[in-house]
């Protein structure tokens, strides 16, 4: 069964609560509007990247040197 547009418009539908005075219908959409706009802006901003960027550096400086040999004793010192 198909749902109408009162179903689809309820399902995403705000309750908002007038506590004081009596706003129009164009200061009504003139907040949610406002209100809209900021939390698509922050849900926006609070994705996070699937991975950390490697730097220049790492990628860089990988192959410099070879890792260290703890096996061989450095100098005269193998203590």
């Amino acid at each position: 069964m198909p749902a109408s547009d009162a179903d689809m418009a309820g399902a995403d539908a705000v309750h908002i609560d007038i506590r004081r005075g009596n706003p129009t219908a164009e200061e009504l959409a003139a907040v949610i509007a406002v209100v809209t706009e900021a939390y698509e802006r922050e849900a926006a901003d609070a994705v996070v990247e699937d991975a950390p960027l490697r730097s220049a550096w790492e990628v860089s400086a990988r192959g410099l040197r070879a890792p260290l040999r703890r096996d061989v004793a450095w100098g005269r010192f193998a203590g």
